[in-house]
């Protein structure tokens, strides 16, 4: 297996189950479990967590692999490090972010940074190559995620932690939405609760049962593998995601949680920029600018942390909003 650094074969574990051994026991692993998901500072204890999410895309991801006869302990690996490199407040503090570093921010690129040059007091983590790719591939903007194009060039196991990624998030969020009041299960899409279940373990399994027999029938007569739905499946899901942008993620992004949230990461984001010796050392060892390391502290954050020390520079900056939740 490729890795930066070569290093002797263990006996006991394959290169990538020895990738995922390093990666759970990273710093920024750990942080995920106060690392929110899409709501902002939820109050109960049952929301999903970035750590939760992780686990259950390997769950998932280990599910197909196995399936189709691929490489589970790469798939387990890259799925348990793809979003070490995540905000604190979910996705609207990767936006802030990308606004304000030059060169904007990818939350992808910041995990492969997380495991490259962060982790181990800046020495990296020496994963393979394959781990390394899957994690940086995972992402997935607006739009069909499922078309060919997208995942042309990508190794089968990145393709399979892309996917579980999406199946993941989609039914715990919807799971949180209803929880959270803003949303019914009948408003879902008629479609989508037709063709793919009316709960959470039906849509589950009815989205990678698809995935499972869809990709051996795509990858027969010799083509490069891919993996992916059925043409009907694939538009449930589709739409299923495109309702839950419009009534979930992209109102998730407004209102006074978001607000306050985007308020103290601005804040701590400027205040690092002219005040950099309260940068931890570690962040140093690159020899990084000063954007660059602020904005790798910044999303190295939990969500707990980042009120915290914003609170304690700018007293009254939160406006109180997060008290009792955080």
């Amino acid at each position: 297996m490729s890795r930066d650094m070569p290093e002797r074969p263990c006996d006991l574990r394959t290169a990538f189950q020895r990738d995922r051994d390093r990666i759970i026991h990273t710093n920024a692993f750990r942080r995920l479990k106060h690392k929110t998901q899409v709501f902002i500072a939820p109050p109960g204890d049952h929301y999903v967590t970035r750590l939760t999410h992780t686990l259950e895309v390997m769950q998932i991801g280990r599910t197909i692999a196995r399936a189709l006869m691929l490489n589970e302990d790469l798939v387990e690996a890259a799925s348990l490090g793809h979003d070490l490199g995540h905000t604190p407040f979910g996705h609207l503090g990767e936006e802030v972010l990308d606004t304000l570093l030059t060169g904007g921010f990818r939350h992808s690129l910041q995990s492969l940074r997380v495991v490259e040059r962060l982790e181990k007091s800046g020495k990296g983590l020496n994963l393979t190559r394959q781990v390394r790719d899957a994690i940086v591939a995972h992402s997935k903007p607006r739009g069909n995620f499922l078309e060919v194009d997208e995942t042309e060039g990508l190794a089968p196991e990145a393709q399979v932690v892309r996917i579980a990624d999406a199946v993941a998030y989609l039914n715990h969020d919807i799971g949180d939405a209803i929880r959270a009041g803003l949303l019914r299960e009948e408003e879902l899409p008629r479609e989508s609760r037709e063709l793919l279940g009316t709960r959470h373990s039906q849509r589950i399994d009815s989205m990678v049962r698809d995935v499972v027999t869809s990709s051996w029938a795509i990858t027969e007569g010799g083509r490069p593998p891919i993996v992916g739905m059925s043409p009907p499946v694939a538009a449930a899901v589709f739409n299923l995601r495109e309702f839950m942008f419009e009534r979930v993620y992209v109102p998730a992004g407004s209102g006074e949680e978001a607000a306050r949230a985007r308020d103290m990461l601005e804040f701590l984001y400027e205040h690092l920029l002219t005040h950099p010796e309260q940068v931890p050392e570690v962040y140093w060892v690159h020899g990084d600018t000063r954007e660059r390391v602020a904005a790798d502290y910044i999303s190295g954050m939990t969500d707990n942390f980042a009120v915290q020390t914003a609170e304690m520079l700018r007293p009254g900056v939160s406006g109180g909003v997060f008290l009792g939740r955080i």
